[in-house]
């Protein structure tokens, strides 16, 4: 018999994903004050939990569209970040879907539930092995939570691939029943280089997220199943794109997950067990130091 994930997991693969997703995408970008007043409204009624107190502009009826309430910033003092270099942060607020070694190449999704790291990142395999065996953590961001995806640590990008794919929920529901769902849905890999080693962020897309964007590219779209790759990103200078630790790099519009991959032996994580609540910037582990 079947539960109500599994139903829902169901009718997943029946609705037509992506138009349902650029209609609400075109509702989600209007500036039309009624519209983007009653979206506005009717979302903040279905999440009452959504904190305004942090954000910059408080009012929800001032931003310009849903979009801009739906990826508001939030004041300095909001998420203060712990000037140690030693310490990774959380990219983002939301909740620890898994965390652990990667074993084999494969990735825990849920109890159920792994997938093939080669999946998650469809390129050459001298990208992915770095990680092979490594450590990786699963951040799911709920619909009331910040929505800005920050740094982890101080990186230089050195590679990124946009992959077009599904549109699934994922939600814990969904991650529980959908199969290798991380490695089916659209998503942006982020590659990077640090003084303490490579480290890669993988954006994930999913049911209803108009758009993944970036403060250097802007949003990606997809462009059927060809994937978007950028072997040398640039900013609009010309020089290379570097990163502080803890600054904005990119943003959900409406919700999805944040994997980050670190390789063996790089960072020490600390207390990241399903369900655990971490919020954007606040430590959730170290570099570990070499003897």
């Amino acid at each position: 018999m079947f539960s109500k994930a599994h139903l829902f997991a169901a009718l997943q693969g029946i609705i037509p994903q992506r138009l349902l997703s650029q209609f609400v995408g075109r509702l989600a970008a209007s500036q039309v004050p009624w519209i983007k007043n009653s979206f506005i409204q009717v979302f903040h009624s279905m999440f009452p939990r959504i904190d305004m107190s942090d954000a910059i502009e408080e009012d929800p009826k001032a931003y310009a569209s849903f979009n801009h309430f739906f990826t508001r910033a939030l004041k300095p003092e909001a998420r203060p970040l712990l000037a140690k270099d030693e310490l990774v942060v959380s990219p983002a607020d939301g909740c620890v879907s898994e965390s652990g070694p990667i074993i084999a190449g494969r990735v825990m999704q849920a109890k159920k539930h792994d997938y093939r790291l080669d999946e998650l990142l469809p390129v050459g395999p001298e990208d992915w092995l770095t990680y092979a065996n490594g450590d990786f953590t699963t951040i799911y961001l709920a619909p009331s939570d910040y929505h800005r995806v920050h740094m982890p640590m101080a990186g230089r990008l050195v590679k990124t691939v946009y992959v077009p794919g599904k549109l699934y929920s994922v939600n814990q529901a969904t991650a529980d029943t959908i199969a290798r769902l991380f490695a089916k849905n659209d998503r942006l890999i982020a590659f990077f280089e640090s003084d303490k080693g490579p480290f890669c962020m993988v954006l994930v897309g999913a049911m209803i997220v108009a758009g993944i964007e970036t403060v250097f590219h802007g949003l990606y779209r997809s462009q059927g199943s060809e994937l978007l790759w950028n072997d040398n990103p640039l900013d609009q200078n010309g020089d290379s794109i570097e990163f502080e630790k803890g600054v904005e790099f990119g943003r959900f519009l409406l919700g999805s997950t944040v994997i980050l991959l670190t390789p063996p032996g790089a960072v020490k994580y600390e207390g990241l067990v399903p369900g655990k609540v971490v919020r954007c910037k606040a430590p959730i582990g170290e570099f570990i130091q070499e003897s």
